[in-house]
């Protein structure tokens, strides 16, 4: 019986930490289905994101810290988000007033809204790090993997020559969380390859609602591929880096 009392604890808090990502989906499905007046779609689903925003750090649900972080999200995003488009690599069919290089301005919270769960969920279950690699390794591993989504379009795509430095990296660490009173803890690598599944779903049910477009797309609905998790895994271990690098600064500077 207690084991199910932790399980609905994970579950629920894991729902809270996710509140940012289920407004995305909500208003993406809201906005599908239910044609709103004056604006397009695009700029409807930027302003409920940028309301969605205010209210969580009027409530006190996140923090001027976590904004930072997020709004840093903002710009890594959009600059990937018009590589991307720029390259032929997904699309934004549909009219919007704040559209820049062909990608709406929504586009930077989807990659924000990660940062949000990763933000929330630290705080609601006490993340821990166990045999955290050192400052330099971190941020260098980051910046490669980073840099791959571009240059792969060039050069050859080193996705996994840097999934396997990543498991060498963090093959000893950990991350240790707290539900319900007591501290678990989890394989980091198996962490990242779990988010990353789960962002892989999230895409879907967003492409299902036409938040964009890939080529095998534009005519009709189609499950993404399932080749895409290696690049959302390498997307969360790159977002997972920069908060645990900015959370660590932030203890230092304390």
């Amino acid at each position: 019986m207690s084991s199910l009392k932790e399980l609905y604890r994970f579950g629920w808090e894991q729902a809270l930490s996710c509140l940012f990502p289920v407004v995305i989906f909500a208003s993406l499905a809201l906005t599908q289905i239910i044609p709103l007046p004056f604006l397009p779609r695009y700029d409807w689903i930027l302003f409920i994101c940028l309301l969605m925003q205010w209210w969580m750090i009027h409530s006190g649900l996140e923090t001027i810290d976590e904004l930072k972080v997020i709004s840093l999200f903002h710009l890594i995003g959009f600059a990937l988000e018009v590589f991307k488009v720029h390259m032929g690599s997904w699309s934004y069919p549909a009219e919007g007033y704040f559209k820049f290089f062909g990608v709406p301005l929504y586009s930077g919270f989807m990659y924000a809204s990660v940062a949000s769960y990763l933000c929330q969920a630290w705080r609601r279950f006490n993340v821990e790090l166990v045999k955290w690699p050192s400052f330099m390794v971190v941020v260098s591993l980051a910046t490669a993997i980073y840099m791959n989504f571009f240059i792969h379009h060039y050069l050859i795509d080193f996705r996994w020559w840097l999934s396997g430095i990543v498991i060498i990296v963090f093959w000893k660490s950990w991350v240790t969380y707290v539900v319900g009173g007591t501290r678990y803890r989890m394989p980091l690598v198996f962490s990242f390859m779990l988010i990353g599944f789960f962002i892989w779903i999230a895409e879907n049910i967003a492409t299902f609602f036409g938040a964009w477009n890939y080529p095998n797309q534009n005519d009709t609905w189609s499950l993404v591929h399932l080749g895409k998790v290696s690049s959302w895994v390498l997307l969360v271990i790159v977002s997972f880096l920069i908060v645990a690098t900015l959370k660590r600064v932030k203890e230092k500077l304390d």
